[in-house]
Formats: C-alpha cells, sequence, structure tokens
C-alpha cells in the first residue's frame, strides 16, 4: 500500500476552450426525438448542448401539457447549476402555444436570468418574418382542440394559417411512431398551393430528415419545430454556423 497521495498542482490543467456557446434544452420525459435532432444539427463540439427532462404524463392534452408550466423554473435550474447558459430551449410546441412564449420564458428565467429562452411557436415565427412568409400550411399530429391552440398563437401574431391539418394524436409515443416517409405524403397532401411556407409542427415529430425533401417537391421553405428552435438558439447565441442537409433556414439565414 502506497504510504501517501500525490498531490499535483491543478493551475494550469483546465481547458473551457473547446466548448465557445452553451445551450441548455428542457425536453419532455416522453420525448425521444428532440435530444437526438439536435445532436443531429449540432455543427461540432465548439456547440456545447445540455439536456434536462421535465415530467409529463400522456396524453398529449391541455390539462397535461398545462401542468408543466409549474415545473419550468425548478427543470431550468437543473441544467449546470451555477453555471452560466447562452440560450435555454423548451421542445414543446402545444405547451408553449397554451402556457404563453412570455410566461415561459419568465418561469425560465427565475433560474437562469442571463439566458435567451427560445420555444418553438416563437421560434418558427421569427423564422417565418425571416422568410418573409404570412401565409403557411400547418401539419400538426395533435388532436383537434391542441391543434387549436398551436393555430390560434400564430394567429395572433398575424399569420394566416391555411387549412390546417392534425392527425388526432394524443400520445408522444404514437406522433414519434408516425414515419418520415408518411410525413412527406401528408405534407403534400395538405400544403395549400399559394403557402409561402409549411410548418411541421411537433418536437415528436420525425421530420427532420425529410425537410430538404418536402422543400424540393414543394418549392417553399419548410420549417419543423426542432429545427427552428435549433436555429434560433444558434442566433441568440451569437453562433454562426449554417449546417446543410437541414432546410434554407439552417443554411441561408
Amino acid at each position: 500500500m502506497a504510504d501517501s497521495i500525490a498531490f499535483l498542482d491543478s493551475t494550469g490543467i483546465l481547458d473551457e476552450s473547446e466548448v465557445r456557446w452553451r445551450i441548455g434544452v428542457i425536453a419532455l420525459a416522453t420525448d425521444r426525438i428532440l435530444e437526438r435532432d439536435f445532436a443531429l444539427m449540432c455543427p461540432d463540439a465548439s456547440l456545447g448542448i445540455y439536456i434536462n427532462r421535465i415530467a409529463f404524463a400522456n396524453p398529449t392534452t391541455r390539462e397535461n401539457l398545462l401542468a408543466m408550466a409549474p415545473r419550468l423554473r425548478e427543470t431550468a435550474a437543473l441544467l449546470l447549476p451555477g453555471q452560466k447558459l447562452d440560450v435555454i430551449a423548451y421542445g414543446c410546441t402545444s405547451g408553449t402555444a397554451l402556457i404563453g412564449h412570455d410566461a415561459v420564458a419568465r418561469s425560465i428565467k427565475e433560474a437562469k436570468p442571463d439566458a435567451t429562452v427560445a420555444t418553438p411557436s416563437h421560434s418558427a415565427m421569427l423564422a417565418l418574418k425571416e422568410l418573409g412568409a404570412r401565409r403557411i400550411g400547418m401539419l400538426a399530429p395533435y388532436v383537434e382542440p391542441v391543434t387549436r391552440a398551436v393555430v390560434d398563437c400564430f394567429e395572433a401574431e398575424n399569420f394566416e394559417v391555411m387549412s390546417p391539418c392534425c392527425l388526432g394524436l394524443e400520445d408522444d409515443d404514437e406522433i414519434t411512431r408516425v414515419s418520415p416517409d408518411k410525413i412527406v405524403e401528408l405534407a403534400e397532401r395538405v400544403c395549400p398551393a399559394d403557402a409561402e411556407a409549411m410548418f411541421l409542427s411537433c418536437t415528436a415529430l420525425r421530420s427532420i430528415g425529410v425537410i430538404e425533401k418536402l422543400e424540393s417537391r414543394l418549392g417553399i421553405p419548410v420549417l419543423s419545430s426542432n429545427q427552428v428552435m435549433f436555429w434560433r438558439s444558434m442566433r441568440a447565441a451569437g453562433c454562426d454556423f449554417r449546417p446543410d442537409g437541414f432546410g434554407r433556414l439552417l443554411s441561408e439565414h
């Protein structure tokens, strides 16, 4: 057995230079897609992404979505406690529509006052303004009352949601099981001919890999919840990467 343990002077051995931007992500306990999508879009190790889960129980009803509101502060506080984050992204489109972006931001900032808060619906609206699009098609997986809340959220900001379509699914697991090929088929079917952009709502929907295919077929920008929230998070953090393969928004704006 060694007689003693030698201690090395830690001066000069700690290196924080690899990560330049820090993005915290609040994902639903039931979500299997958001974390994967952010990892796919992340350009390299200079962008740090840190995940925490918020308690959420299926089905995706107004009541269960609103129940997340009082949990936001505590969940945000557990993202790198005591450390600064550039952005915190809350990964629920329908939850944001019902709770309200401003209310979500206030709760998160109680725990992380220096962080910009990104939510899917608010990020989508910023992206649509950047793209100069006001008339939008929308494909949502939710039941009708939840879809209506998302539509109302956009229309309150003077966007025209044209013939929105919902799939009537109320379980995150069911939403995740909608195949990418089916998303393409449905989006092509329901997108109005005079829409200026198409929005694929829900962070649990496997839509990130079909954006460019749909843009090619529809001839307009296509946005998804995870794509717009990642775009907003990067821009708010001051990260100027332009990742390819995920639509015009990320590669050109």
